[in-house]
């Protein structure tokens, strides 16, 4: 990942770094890798996940179709 900085304004450059990881999921990987995860966590986790993605999709396809 790389940042130009445009006439010494490191501020605006360390904004886009940090909206650019924010995008990629560094940081929300960082955090999940913070401390051991047991596979049983992680599979239950995951598996949690998915369902609420699915459950999101589902709602936003019902609103798209009127109901």
């Amino acid at each position: 990942m790389e940042v130009s900085v445009n006439e010494n304004n490191v501020d605006q450059a360390l904004r886009i770094l940090k909206k650019k990881m924010q995008r990629e999921g560094v940081y929300r990987d960082m955090k999940l890798h913070r401390h051991f995860e047991k596979p049983s966590v992680k599979k239950a986790r995951k598996k949690t996940e998915a369902l609420r993605r699915s459950r999101k999709l589902s709602r936003r396809r019902a609103a798209a179709e009127g109901y």
